[in-house]
């Protein structure tokens, strides 16, 4: 996994563009929805492991808006094969999150800042900060599980810009996306984009809605 996002920083390097008008990314084969402030782009690199072939989807968009709050933007998700991760076990996957945590960190000879356990849509997942750089950048991430998939959100920045409410924005708007979601999304991509609201995803994800929760990206260390 530590491989995997120093592969994927470096993908992020290669898709250079402009920061403009904030708008929404959908990914049907990843079904998810995200906020971003630009076009991502998407590379699938497969890797031989232990477990067999990975294919690894990565999602990125990268200004070079020296004013931007962020140098990157990332999404990318991982399918592992049926019981490699044991959702009934919360000791292992909460080690299996721990060891995904250090070896990020190890990949960019970083240091880990702080970290903290959060439910994203009723899903186990950590959030945490990551200086690298020899302490001149910051990444910010957001991960988790659900069901045989990991995802990983994360933003990239100097660390004078490390608290800036444009990773909050990003961070927060990720969204899973039911069967039924997608058919709504396709359906409005055939009607001039009107906006109508998504079923939420679960019984996290409808009270986040309700209360404003943010599983703690606003309140960061």
């Amino acid at each position: 996994m530590g491989k995997f996002l120093a592969f994927c920083i470096g993908i992020g390097l290669l898709l250079v563009s402009f920061e403009g008008t904030w708008r929404d990314f959908v990914s049907y084969d990843g079904s998810f929805k995200i906020t971003v402030p630009g076009q991502m782009k998407e590379v699938v690199h497969t890797v031989k492991t232990g477990i067999g072939s990975l294919e690894y989807h990565v999602f990125a968009y990268r200004t070079e808006d020296d004013e931007a709050d962020n140098l990157m933007y990332m999404v990318s998700y991982v399918d592992y094969p049926s019981g490699t991760i044991h959702q009934d076990s919360t000791d292992l996957v909460d080690d299996f999150l721990d060891a995904t945590m250090e070896e990020a960190a190890l990949s960019v000879n970083g240091e880990i800042i702080y970290s903290s356990p959060i439910q994203e849509q009723g899903f186990p997942g950590r959030l945490w900060r990551t200086d690298f750089g020899n302490g001149a950048g910051v990444i910010r991430t957001k991960a988790f599980i659900s069901g045989n998939r990991y995802y990983s959100i994360q933003t990239a920045c100097d660390k004078n810009k490390s608290l800036n409410h444009s990773t909050d924005r990003f961070l927060n708007s990720f969204t899973l996306l039911s069967e039924s979601d997608k058919m709504k999304i396709k359906s409005l991509e055939s009607n001039n984009g009107a906006t109508i609201p998504l079923t939420p995803y679960g019984d996290n994800h409808s009270k986040r809605e309700k209360d404003g929760s943010n599983n703690g990206t606003d309140s960061e260390k």
